[in-house]
């Protein structure tokens, strides 16, 4: 039976998570991979915590040069987080011919092509399906169940975080910043929620999953980004009237020219769409395959066992393939010469404005419309509706609501700009794309 000597390097939520599947599945692993995985080094300046999880205290190093020097250790698993110190570890590994499972989006996002010469270099395999959606097997699926088709597109709640505090505004009928609290506190969101709720953690996998799905190079700074903090319940409401759902969306679409569109924002999507029962801190991907067609994955995007069951997948593939596969494509810092990236992409748009209660606005508002070859699918005006507690929280103005046919981001952007120019306009609130 082949043994497999791994090192984890850090022992938080993900790493105590990996130790705990590795110990208590190894008889499991022996029995259904013909492998022994055993533990044989972490990292970890917490020792107690370390002693504390289980691990003998021999086997605890706050030295990186000795974890990766130990002749027992055949794969190390960084789950750290952040760029440094992560990427110096991971390259200390690497350069020592040891493989590297990561789940680090971030490192792995920005230094990927750095990684992997380092790993092509010594013949080491580098590993990073934990890096994106958590325990769903969305990297696995594109590199070794999709090779038949081309890709076309994919569209993903990928960052649990966000998928709560919008879920639970839907269903609740509460504010963002309520909401925000409540994640706080019971751990869905950090202290600091930026990376969340302004998008970047769901750019940096899409950047990752982007480069997979279509074989080409997709540069963090391709990526289209908008965040949820503006969000308002008025507009999950008002979108809810209309048969639509509130997600922050990664989307990815690579057209038969091999234009890429790559971006993450908040979109409505209709409730018959199979993302739209997508809820609370679960995420789903859902890929086109010329081929296969529709293909949705669906799980937890998050947590100590999910990540660490995606982390020891890796391990147990790693342990059991001698040809570790790299990227399909030229993998740099920047993206190839000749692939376009599409900026003035194209979508439906919901808008939402107020305006002063006078006849008129409307036709402005069509002929702005007009001008930019702008069409309107369906509008809400709210009037005699509005009882005299709303009117008073309005100003006396009144909301409108309006949902585009499809058309471009520029156009949309400078016709909102002439309707805020109004001076029936009292203001432009909202500009969310609806896709689907």
């Amino acid at each position: 039976m082949k043994s497999v000597g791994v090192a984890i390097l850090g022992l938080g939520v993900v790493g105590s998570g990996t130790y705990r599947i590795l110990t208590e599945h190894r008889e499991f692993y022996r029995r259904t991979q013909g492998i022994d995985i055993s533990v044989e080094s972490v990292l970890e300046i917490n020792r107690q915590r370390a002693i504390d999880l289980g691990v003998e205290e021999s086997k605890v190093s706050d030295n990186i040069a000795e974890v990766v020097s130990n002749p027992n250790v055949d794969i190390v698993v960084e789950v750290i987080g952040g760029v440094e110190p992560a990427k110096s570890f991971v390259l200390a590994a690497l350069h020592s011919g040891k493989t590297v499972i990561t789940s680090n989006k971030e490192l792995f996002c920005k230094y990927w092509f750095e990684l992997e010469k380092a790993a092509k270099r010594t013949h080491a395999g580098l590993y990073y399906e934990a890096s994106c959606v958590g325990g769903v097997p969305i990297i696995r699926t594109l590199i070794d169940g999709m090779q038949a088709n081309v890709v076309r597109s994919l569209t993903g709640i990928i960052n649990g975080t966000t998928n709560y505090i919008l879920t639970r505004m839907a269903r609740e009928g509460l504010g963002y910043a309520e909401v925000l609290k409540d994640a706080q506190a019971l751990g869905y969101a950090e202290k600091n929620p930026t990376a969340d709720v302004e998008g970047f953690d769901a750019a940096y996998k899409l950047s990752i999953l982007a480069s997979l799905a279509f074989h080409t190079k997709v540069p963090l700074d391709k990526i289209y980004r908008e965040g949820i903090t503006e969000i308002s319940r008025a507009d999950i409401a008002y979108g809810e009237e209309l048969g639509y759902v509130l997600k922050l969306l990664a989307i990815g679409k690579c057209d038969a020219e091999d234009k890429i569109e790559v971006r993450v924002h908040p979109a409505f999507i209709r409730k018959d769409h199979p993302l739209a029962s997508v809820n609370d801190s679960f995420n789903a991907v859902f890929l086109q395959g010329d081929s296969v067609g529709d293909i949705m994955l669906y799980g937890r995007g998050a947590g100590a066992l999910p990540t660490g069951s995606a982390i020891v997948s890796d391990i147990i593939y790693a342990a059991t393939h001698t040809d570790h596969k790299y990227a399909t494509f030229k993998n740099t810092q920047l993206p190839e010469k000749g692939v376009r990236f599409v900026t003035d992409f194209s979508s439906r748009y919901y808008i939402r404005f107020t305006a002063h209660d006078r006849a008129g606005v409307l036709a402005k508002v069509a002929g702005i419309f007009a001008k930019y070859n702008i069409s309107i699918v369906d509008f809400i005006q709210k009037g005699e509706d509005i009882d005299r507690t709303q009117k008073e929280d309005l100003g006396g103005n009144i909301p409108i609501i309006l949902i585009t046919h499809k058309t471009s981001e520029f156009s949309v952007r400078r016709a909102v700009e002439k309707i805020s120019a109004l001076e029936d306009v009292a203001q432009v609130n909202s500009v969310i794309r609806v896709e689907g």
